[in-house]
């Protein structure tokens, strides 16, 4: 009989999956039928189910800690924050959301999802598949390094957007957070974002050491 947990974490993986499909079908579909004007309506298009998933993901760390999943905890949890991160202010900064680079950034974190959910599926329902282990563990990581590339592009972008919103240094709300701050805090997590990126794919490359070996001597034990 199924247990809870192994019908609740497939029907998790599951619904990310179609998710994240349906979110690749339909920017390349708009982007073959509208060609570079669907770039700036991605965000309309998607935004809405790209933030539902991106939000359920935070329960990946619970997944984890609770050990229904069986990843690394630290990059996992720089990956799902990098990304929130990146989406709020997506959501907050509106002359951001029709930006070539937000089509992009989604496209390549929703191909990263593809890549992880299916494989995911098969681990839970106990056929795990030598190909899309390999696909999962080797893909990921280049397309993962240039997510990242792709997240420190935004936020430079960012950058000149903020600025012109500084309100005078005599306005009555000058002692409250301001544009200016937000500038500081943008450009601070630029280096932390570098930092996270780097701890991340040293950990990816020793958790595809990890299981591709796992799987060879899995493969040679059942020859024997």
């Amino acid at each position: 009989m199924l247990s809870f947990r192994i019908t609740y974490i497939f029907v998790y993986n599951l619904l990310q999956f179609c998710g994240h499909t349906w979110i690749v079908t339909n920017t390349i579909a708009r982007i073959l039928t509208f060609g570079k004007d669907a770039l700036a309506d991605t965000f309309y298009s998607v935004g809405f189910v790209m933030s539902l998933c991106q939000l359920l993901s935070f329960l990946e760390l619970f997944h984890i800690a609770d050990g229904i999943e069986r990843a690394r905890l630290l990059p996992r949890f720089i990956q799902v924050t990098e990304k929130n991160v990146l989406l709020v202010m997506v959501i907050l900064l509106e002359e951001m959301q029709s930006k070539p680079v937000v089509c992009l950034l989604f496209l390549l974190w929703n191909v990263q999802d593809l890549l992880r959910y299916p494989h995911e599926l098969l681990c839970v329902m106990d056929r795990p598949s030598g190909a899309m282990l390999w696909t999962r563990y080797t893909l990921w990581i280049p397309l993962y390094t240039l997510s990242a590339a792709t997240e420190g592009f935004t936020l430079y972008q960012a950058l000149p957007i903020i600025s012109p919103l500084t309100p005078p240094s005599n306005s009555v709300n000058s002692t409250v957070t301001t544009p200016t701050n937000l500038n500081f805090v943008l450009i601070g997590y630029l280096p932390l974002l570098l930092l996270g990126a780097s701890v991340t794919v040293w950990q990816l490359l020793k958790e595809r050491r990890h299981h591709l070996d796992k799987w060879n001597k899995k493969k040679k034990t059942k020859r024997k």
